[in-house]
């Protein structure tokens, strides 16, 4: 197991304030259409959006129905909103994952998680290796779990959950790696998780994408949608 410091801290109050900037990013989209309307045509793979915490599905359809414009087969995670039990929402991606890769005659299923959703196709992935083709994530706290989120504080309380002994039982799972390519896209203006906790660090195919973006204005950010484009198209012509 690797080496394990960490000296970095939550967001603090000005950058969570910053997260009021979220409507300039959603409008990103409006100058932007004519790139994301000239981007790479999906090659049918199935792909599945998992929401951030305390969301659900209607989160991610935006981005949905432009991946599906593409030409992507798009579902959602069929579990409503996202409450923070990431052990059994591990689980049901997983198993979802699983039908539909077999339901598609073995279509290995792009997983495409914001925030707390990100956490799930990882460890789906990496638990439910065969049936995952890719990972990408937006603002995802991959180290460190809760612990250096704006919501870390309050989530340990709900869940009776000691965030010092929880960051080294995410420590001991990332540190097993994750085989599939996988992409963190992140902001250094995020307000709700600290960036350097949005670093992957354990994997050496990892690629990790900065992008100015407020944390929940990255599921709806035309610059994070073009990037996510090209990735997916990319990965298309290297497998094929």
């Amino acid at each position: 197991m690797q080496d394990y410091v960490v000296n970095f801290e939550p967001p603090g109050r000005l950058a969570t304030l910053l997260e009021l900037r979220a409507p300039l990013d959603w409008a990103s989209l409006l100058y932007r259409a004519p790139l994301l309307a000239l981007a790479p045509r999906g090659d049918g793979r199935p792909v599945m959006l998992i929401p951030g915490y305390g969301t659900d599905e209607r989160s991610m359809r935006p981005l949905g129905r432009y991946l599906e414009y593409l030409g992507y087969d798009v579902y959602d995670w069929a579990q409503g909103r996202n409450r923070g039990d990431v052990e059994n929402d591990i689980q049901r991606v997983g198993k979802r994952t699983r039908e539909i890769h077999d339901v598609l005659g073995n279509a290995p299923v792009t997983l495409i998680g914001w925030s707390l959703g990100g956490v799930s196709a990882r460890e789906a992935a990496r638990l439910f290796e065969p049936y995952v083709r890719e990972v990408i994530t937006m603002g995802t706290p991959i180290i460190g779990g809760p612990k250096y989120t704006t919501v870390g504080r309050r989530f340990a309380e709900m869940s009776n959950l000691n965030l010092d002994e929880f960051e080294k039982e995410v420590h001991a799972r990332n540190s097993i790696g994750i085989k599939q390519p996988v992409t963190s896209i992140y902001s250094k203006a995020d307000g709700v998780v600290a960036w350097q906790a949005s670093i992957d660090t354990y994997n050496k195919q990892a690629r990790n994408i900065e992008v100015n973006s407020s944390h929940f204005g990255l599921g709806a950010n035309g610059k994070v949608w073009h990037l996510i484009a090209n990735l997916l198209a990319e990965t298309s012509t290297t497998e094929n």
